[in-house]
């Protein structure tokens, strides 16, 4: 019987899964996301942004994020979606 001794490849964190997704909705350089980053004044992000990073986070981690919820940095992204998929 044979035995991989490959090691599985390194798992991205939730916070660096999370900042992909959102530079990756304005092709925005990684530098310019950091978790104090305001989503509308930092990024220029506006509504239809934000929803479609929503909806890219709900299927990426199978969660559910309420509508009330305030997400305005890309830290309290990180935060919320960290905090709820480890429950998931």
């Amino acid at each position: 019987m044979y035995v991989s001794t490959i090691t599985p490849a390194h798992t991205p964190t939730i916070e660096q899964q999370v900042f992909r997704i959102i530079s990756k909705r304005k092709a925005i350089r990684a530098s310019r996301v950091r978790k104090t980053a305001s989503l509308s004044r930092d990024l220029r992000f506006d509504t239809v942004d934000v929803v479609d990073i929503i909806l890219e986070l709900e299927r990426n981690f199978s969660i559910t994020i309420p509508d009330e919820v305030p997400l305005y940095t890309v830290g309290d992204f990180v935060r919320f979606v960290r905090a709820h998929a480890a429950a998931a």
